[in-house]
């Protein structure tokens, strides 16, 4: 409750310093009121192009972490088991990571058009986050529980679906929760330089171009709305998982005390 109270003033000075900046400025081209954003912001909601167009950039969303969260698993997996391709996929994560976004954008604009770059760029931002944070927890397991399981399992394959990913799975899922905030932020950027038809991005370069700056700041409003109810239902997940594993636990000591 303490903690809901304060992240409730906290928006409210958000706010108040918001209002304060527009009074100060003075330039609804410049700074927006936020009375006029949030009736825009309102407004937006009772339309269903709105939800049309959040469902589509949420649709490109899902597929290009979808891609990046099966390849990255089965990348960090191979890393894990065979060190000469951690080597190989060391150079590869660490230019993704390192990159200017704007540069890439760019670069694959002129090689693949329009259609194909809000999905590859987001994966490029995406995969490595999910490589890493996969391959970390795989590098954190226990070796002594390892070497029991090797004993009573010889065979990898359900070694690694009985075994390894059930034992990492707060950081796949820590690694979903970086992915969306990031994604969700690329995408969007990517639909904005793209143009893209029916996005969100391709919303606000048309609202910027026209000088509609409240609805900006509504596109703005809506978006991080969006990433916190995912971040919400991602972070209460993790807290269920650690649950379940805390009474694994539980439960295995309370056999060996037997």
């Amino acid at each position: 409750m303490k903690k809901m109270r304060i992240y409730i003033i906290s928006i409210i000075s958000l706010l108040f310093l918001w209002f304060l900046l527009y009074l100060v400025i003075d330039h609804s081209l410049v700074l927006p009121s936020p009375i006029d954003v949030f009736e825009k912001f309102f407004s937006m909601l009772l339309q269903s192009k709105t939800y049309l167009l959040t469902l589509l950039s949420g649709f490109r969303l899902l597929i290009s972490i979808f891609i990046s969260a099966v390849l990255g698993v089965l990348f960090a997996l191979l890393s894990y088991f065979y060190a000469h391709i951690k080597l190989f996929m060391k150079p590869y994560v660490t230019i993704l990571r390192t990159i200017p976004v704007i540069s890439i954008v760019v670069i694959l604009l002129i090689i693949l058009g329009f259609t194909w770059t809000p999905y590859v760029i987001t994966f490029f931002m995406v995969f490595p986050i999910i490589y890493q944070g996969t391959l970390h927890g795989l590098e954190s397991i226990n070796t002594e529980l390892i070497d029991v399981i090797k004993l009573e399992q010889r065979h990898l394959l359900p070694m690694i679906f009985g075994f390894y990913l059930p034992q990492i799975k707060a950081s796949i899922f820590l690694a979903f929760l970086q992915s969306f905030g990031l994604g969700l932020k690329v995408l969007v950027m990517a639909e904005y330089l793209a143009q893209t038809k029916n996005s969100i991005g391709n919303e606000l370069y048309l609202a910027k171009v026209n000088l509609l700056y409240d609805e900006v700041f509504a596109w703005t409003i809506i978006l991080i709305v969006i990433s916190v109810i995912i971040e919400y239902f991602i972070q209460k997940k993790m807290k269920q998982i650690h649950s379940d594993d805390e009474t694994k636990i539980e439960k295995k000591s309370m056999k060996m005390n037997d």
